[in-house]
């Protein structure tokens, strides 16, 4: 099976699925003198793990991770680091009978049009499993972003009709996100979009909705001017997880009723206090900055959501992510078998009434394995002067 790799230079390689013995991670690329431990990861994995709140699965999956190697006292050691980690609450039994089925909404057709073969316990390598790999990784890209002042932070924009507004998302902090169970920074809205999964999830059914995502620090500079433009590979990298059928960046969709007039983003000259070194990852949110030192640029606004022409402009990076209704539902639903026979399907097993929750650590880590993997790039573009 090939497409288990991503990245350039800062390269994440994962295997596993859902009901094996457990998943692996493979990080090659990371750079030596990077103090990391298990407890590095632990914060993110929990922020994903399954059986956090009744808007989650009851999967009971502790994620615990094993550092296998890459690691040598306490510090990256530049060889691959490998971390795994043991699935220990399988309910294999669950998909018996539908094993000849497909479910709609799944990949179980596309699978077998691929292989003509598939693991049809909880979707085998097409579930969301997978992504405890993925915000391991993420974890130790963030590690490395920090040392440049970079922060990458998600929320729960939108579950279903309801919206969340956000006037500043570089203000959001990590403590807003975490203090409901819905993970969005807006109390009032929170505690409506936690009644309202609720109901859904009472009413046997799933809802979906969008995730904002905000990197904050980053240099202008990142990314390819073509093929390689950092927004391409942002899209592709949170499209490539379970569930996403919608990227947008900066003003996104809102363009296509904008004039010119209405959308450039006019360039301002730096504020008189503004100093030519790079300022502190707590400063990072309002003002833009050169990564060698040059004079700053900065924009009036961000409708550019922080990159013109597929390359870094120093603002901060906004992009959406929208996340369609978990597709198992405790509902019977019409189908047809392997043979092309109607059926009826009743999906058994545990599932999130609403993703949006435990889909925020996933859109930081990959949004992070992005930007980590375009600044190890860009220190190769230029010449230092």
């Amino acid at each position: 099976m090939a497409g288990n790799t991503f990245g350039k230079l800062f390269r994440v390689t994962t295997a596993g699925v859902s009901h094996g013995p457990g998943n692996v991670v493979v990080i090659d690329g990371c750079p030596a003198g990077l103090e990391l431990s298990v407890d590095d990861l632990l914060p993110d994995l929990r922020r994903r793990r399954p059986g956090q709140s009744k808007l989650t699965t009851q999967r009971d999956e502790q994620d615990l991770p094993e550092i296998w190697s890459g690691v040598f006292e306490g510090k990256t050691d530049g060889t691959p680091i490998a971390i795994t980690f043991r699935n220990s609450d399988q309910r294999s039994g669950d998909y018996g009978d539908i094993k000849d089925k497909y479910r709609p909404g799944h990949a179980d057709y596309t699978f077998d049009a691929k292989y003509g073969f598939r693991d049809y316990r909880g979707g085998g390598r097409s579930s969301a499993r997978e992504t405890v790999s993925r915000v391991a990784a993420g974890a130790v890209a963030k590690k490395l972003l920090a040392r440049d002042g970079i922060r990458v932070l998600g929320y729960v924009k939108q579950v279903g009709p309801l919206i969340a507004h956000v006037p500043d998302p570089t203000a959001v902090t990590l403590e807003q996100v975490e203090a409901t169970p819905v993970r969005c920074p807006v109390p009032e809205t929170a505690a409506q979009m936690f009644q309202f999964i609720d109901d859904v999830r009472m009413d046997r059914d799933s809802i979906g909705g969008v995730c904002e995502l905000v990197a904050t620090g980053v240099p202008a500079g990142l990314g390819e001017p073509v093929f390689d433009k950092l927004k391409a590979d942002l899209a592709k990298a949170l499209l490539s997880l379970p569930a996403v059928t919608g990227f947008e960046y900066g003003a996104g969709f809102a363009v296509a009723t904008m004039r010119g007039s209405e959308n450039n983003d006019v360039f301002a000259p730096p504020e008189a206090h503004e100093s030519p070194v790079a300022p502190d990852a707590a400063d990072c949110n309002a003002t833009a900055w050169e990564p060698n030192h040059g004079p700053r640029v900065r924009t009036e606004s961000n409708r550019h959501g922080g990159m013109l022409g597929g390359i870094s402009s120093g603002m901060p990076i906004v992009c959406r992510a929208a996340i369609k209704p978990t597709s198992s539902i405790p509902r019977t639903q019409r189908t047809i078998d392997r043979d092309g026979r109607p059926t009826e399907i009743l999906v058994k097993g545990r599932h999130d009434p609403c993703l949006l929750p435990r889909f925020v650590p996933m859109g930081e880590a990959m949004v992070a394995l992005v930007l980590v993997d375009h600044l190890l790039r860009a220190r190769s573009s230029k010449l230092s002067s």
